[in-house]
């Protein structure tokens, strides 16, 4: 690691600490040369996840897009913020544990729906309709049936 002060290529580490969760590491370090201290930050790096979807093309995978879909489903419901948060965090947390670099969009999905299943039904037969595209009413009450018989 270079000083910021003299631009020497070398330091030592002074101290080490965990932030945010575990998710960084903040080190204070020593150059060796002019022995001016300074703070760095590490950080895990990720490679992008992509998302083949329906027709076979791909995106990044997006919390975002996942966040907005769920909110969609809760929609005048009794879910908090701090609920789906939890949920989408559990869902990004599985696909990234489970994949590698490419997942299908049915994955999520599927993930999705098991989450709003054990949160709130009606938020559940929400998601379902858009994701499984319901083509009629039949459809849609074979769902609601596999609901009611898992109870």
């Amino acid at each position: 690691m270079k000083c910021p002060y003299c631009r020497y290529h070398d330091s030592k580490v002074i101290d080490s600490r965990s932030v945010e969760d575990n998710e960084k590491i903040r080190r204070r370090r020593e150059c060796l040369q002019c022995k001016k201290r300074f703070t760095t930050y590490e950080v895990v790096e990720h490679s992008p996840l992509m998302v083949i979807k329906r027709d076979d093309s791909r995106e990044a995978f997006s919390r975002e897009k996942l966040c907005s879909g769920i909110l969609r489903a809760c929609e005048k419901r009794p879910v908090s913020m701090q609920t789906i948060e939890e949920m989408v965090n559990r869902i990004e947390r599985k696909v990234h544990n489970s994949f590698d670099r490419e997942v299908t969009s049915n994955i999520i999905g599927e993930y999705a729906m098991e989450e709003l299943k054990k949160t709130d039904e009606v938020a559940y037969v929400r998601f379902a309709s858009v994701y499984r595209q319901f083509k009629d009413i039949n459809t849609f009450m074979e769902e609601l049936n596999k609901l009611l018989q898992n109870d």
